[in-house]
């Protein structure tokens, strides 16, 4: 499976947009500085998953997210297709 997911970090109002096959993995990738957008920005929180049978629908999801608007992703969060509840067990 493949998945794009949307962060967002309280401390400097910013989302942040990405794509991954291990939304756990990532996400702790986030917020232990290891990738470069997202170091020094946290602590973020997992706010948006989307699921995808394959990568490239789920990067081209990823490029359209990347266009959106902050009120877009407070729509989004509350829609049924959005997985970051079941995420928020394992982090």
């Amino acid at each position: 499976m493949f998945y794009t997911y949307v962060l967002y970090s309280e401390s400097h109002q910013v989302y942040y947009k990405g794509f991954t096959e291990n939304v756990t993995k990532r996400f702790n990738e986030h917020n232990n500085n290891l990738s470069r957008y997202t170091a020094g920005k946290g602590p973020w929180r997992l706010i948006i998953v989307e699921q995808f049978d394959q990568k490239r629908n789920a990067l081209m999801r990823e490029k359209g997210l990347k266009r959106c608007k902050s009120e877009y992703f407070e729509w989004l969060k509350l829609q049924p297709l959005n997985l970051a509840h079941q995420f928020q067990r394992t982090l």
